[in-house]
């Protein structure tokens, strides 16, 4: 089976690679040509645009930034939808709006295409390693049909159908304001044991030993008390799915405090001009206020 794969930025591309290694042929495109070089050097055939990934694969991974990039490659000029063939299975990985989702679901069905939302988690670590977490909306039996695909990309346990279109997208907007919550207690959290004199180390591995144990606290409380802000998952991205978080919680009427806690704080961190680090770099802005300077291990 060939796959087409559109989009090879910090996640896509590694996503894209696994694909390959787990034995399809991949037809790969993206705005910069560097990736896709670097794809064709792994085994993958070049796509031109959009509509030429189209017309040679029947089976479409998109992995984009925002909602207005996922409309203009599969609906813009020279996009998917113009050249898609029947029964088309369309993935999007991409982190969108759960209504922007929905929509071009609908589009798909009119170009007899099947559209599923499958945005992941785990970063690029997970898109690295093979590991995502795959949080998918959309028709049984494409997911059924596509299900291979997406375990070669994630850790096959991990790979839900969470509901009909636009369920991924929802899944993920929760999985981003439990991860804000989460970051921004165990940011608050090093900077008491920072100004009261303990050692935020000994802290940490005394709480992954007990229930406040997560995986935030494992892997981003790591690059904090580092002060290790490489870029897994860029704060730019992440402001815009906190973004989507507060459009989607409004549209369903739902409260939520303390998310609204943690879009001010990524704000905050991207007035600072630090968009360009990990996300985890939210822990900078708790600092700044605790009047916290930069840590080094002891």
């Amino acid at each position: 089976m060939t796959i087409g794969f559109i989009g090879l930025g910090l996640m896509g591309k590694p996503m894209a690679k696994n694909l390959l290694k787990a034995g399809f042929a991949v037809v790969a495109h993206s705005r910069s040509q560097g990736p896709v070089d670097e794809l064709v050097a792994a085994g993958a055939e070049p796509g031109r645009s959009p509509a030429d990934v189209a017309r040679r694969a029947t089976r479409i991974v998109t992995m984009l930034p925002d909602s207005p990039d996922v409309e203009t490659v599969l609906d813009g000029p020279d996009g998917v939808f113009g050249a898609v063939q029947p029964r088309t299975i369309l993935i999007d990985c991409s982190s969108i709006a759960p209504s922007a989702a929905r929509s071009l679901a609908r589009r798909a069905e009119m170009v007899d295409a099947v559209m599923l939302d499958a945005p992941v988690s785990g970063g690029e670590i997970g898109a690295i390693s093979g590991t995502l977490s795959i949080m998918v909306g959309g028709e049984a039996g494409a997911f059924a049909d596509v299900k291979p695909i997406l375990d070669a990309m994630g850790n096959p346990e991990k790979v839900i159908r969470v509901g009909e279109s636009g369920a991924g997208q929802i899944a993920k907007v929760c999985n981003q304001m439990v991860i804000g919550g989460t970051l921004a207690a165990v940011s608050e959290a090093f900077a008491l044991a920072l100004k009261a004199g303990v050692d935020p180390f000994k802290v940490r591995e005394a709480l992954l030993g007990g229930f406040a144990a997560s995986r935030v606290l494992e892997v981003h409380g790591e690059r904090i008390l580092q002060s290790n802000y490489r870029p897994g998952f860029r704060s730019t991205l992440y402001g815009k799915d906190m973004r989507v978080a507060a459009q989607t919680l409004a549209e369903n009427a739902t409260p939520a405090p303390v998310s609204a806690v943690v879009q001010e704080l990524v704000a905050a961190l991207l007035a600072r001009g630090r968009g360009e680090l990990d996300y985890s770099a939210l822990a900078t802005v708790l600092f700044d206020l605790a009047g916290i300077s930069e840590r080094s291990e002891p």
